[in-house]
């Protein structure tokens, strides 16, 4: 299977070429495809008409991301939009491809609501047209998408993109502007994007029509669609991504915040982080350095508890407390070490031994109730320890009690 991708170097072309060239490369079998891609060929605006006509001769499926955003004058909206629509779908039509195509259209082809006077809606809209009109005479498979506001890594700031510019801004400390935090959005990301267009090669695309601006499942509808998109206000996303930077830079502690996968956090998130300059990338931790060692918080969360790393000097023994509600995983990842642990509620309670090294890694699991140590087992070399716990640590009530195991 071959494949052309007009507008390739543009924010969803660049991200679906990486994905299909991960395809192409056997780096992503899960999409499982009917058969594989054998090309992928990238049209943009340094390429040349004779590379369009050659790939419109061999290809096997279309996606038309080409367009124009934010002409100088309104009218390139038209030439743009409409104008290589109708160049791509007369050169298909010269060799008789008759391959499905993609297009990419927008909300504000509704033409409805605020975008009723949208330069930029009515060219998308013309476009669409085009394709139906395009597929009616054919027989070719059109499928036309309408985006609502796309985000995600790789798209340009100060463009067409809030999420974009604010991401951008906020990550390297400059002003975003925002006039009314109430305004409705409805997002879009694009590795969801991304999956939509590569199930689309599956014969798989999701089908719509339009009530207004409101998308409409239906089985045969004319339009195609993402099914996850996110609907969220203005000022909503601008708090999640304050609290993204909050989290990234490690202002007050190392504070993870919840992301569960697949939600708008988590998106922002990702997206936020492929902004950051290169000096943000990296942090210092503190480190608690005594002649024992050291002991380092990784991260922490406010309800999933905080990851440490905590190095021990050759024969040096740690820990020797206990605690009620809290439990603790060892992870020796470098070194030779012993961990014991004793019942307290039993004095007669056998001691666990448990001796662990970096060659074998494997996780410890310090029993609420059972006093712990850690032991350095070497004379020469440092016992490096990833220690998980439940609960941040809180000074006012540590619930850490100090009683020798042996």
């Amino acid at each position: 299977m071959k494949i052309l991708v007009t507008g390739a170097k543009g924010f969803v072309g660049k991200n679906l070429c990486s994905q299909l060239k991960n395809i192409k490369d056997a780096k992503a079998k899960w999409y499982n495809l009917p058969e594989p891609i054998d090309a992928v060929y990238e049209y943009d605006i340094d390429s040349s008409l004779d590379d369009l006509d050659a790939w419109c001769r061999d290809c096997d499926f279309v996606f038309n991301l080409a367009g124009v955003n934010r002409p100088q004058d309104p009218k390139e909206f038209m030439e743009g939009n409409f104008g290589f629509a109708t160049v791509l779908l007369d050169t298909l039509k010269k060799y008789n491809n008759n391959c499905p195509v993609m297009i990419s259209s927008s909300i504000q082809a509704t033409l409805a609501g605020r975008f009723g006077t949208s330069e930029y809606g009515k060219s998308k809209k013309a476009g669409e047209e085009l394709m139906f009109k395009y597929g009616e005479e054919t027989g070719a498979k059109v499928l036309v998408y309408r985006f609502p506001n796309l985000f995600g890594k790789w798209c340009r700031p100060n463009y067409n993109s809030a999420i974009a510019t604010f991401c951008n801004n906020i990550a390297n400390d400059l002003p975003i502007q925002v006039n009314d935090r109430s305004v409705e959005m409805e997002l879009l990301y694009i590795d969801d994007l991304v999956d939509e267009m590569i199930g689309a090669l599956r014969g798989e695309s999701h089908r719509c029509e339009f009530d207004g601006v409101e998308t409409v499942p239906a089985e045969n509808g004319r339009y195609c669609y993402v099914p996850v998109t996110h609907k969220t206000t203005l000022g909503e996303i601008v708090d999640i991504i304050n609290e993204c930077a909050q989290a990234a830079s490690n202002v007050g502690g190392i504070n993870m915040m919840e992301l569960p996968q697949g939600s708008l956090r988590y998106k922002l998130m990702t997206t936020y982080l492929s902004y950051l300059p290169k000096e943000k990338a990296i942090y210092d931790l503190k480190m608690n350095v005594d002649p024992r060692g050291s002991f380092t918080e990784l991260v922490h969360s406010l309800n999933c508890g905080q990851v440490s790393i905590n190095i021990s000097k050759p024969g040096i023994t740690k820990g020797q407390h206990w605690h009620h509600s809290k439990w603790e995983t060892f992870i020796v990842v470098a070194g030779r070490g012993l961990i014991q642990l004793r019942n307290e509620a039993d004095p007669n309670a056998p001691i666990l031994n448990y001796e662990v090294s970096g060659e074998k890694i494997q996780a410890v699991q310090m029993l609420p109730g059972y006093t712990h140590n850690i032991i350095n087992l070497s004379d020469s070399e440092d016992l490096v320890t990833v220690m998980f716990c439940n609960e941040i640590f809180n000074p006012n009530r540590p619930d850490t009690y100090f009683d020798p195991v042996e």
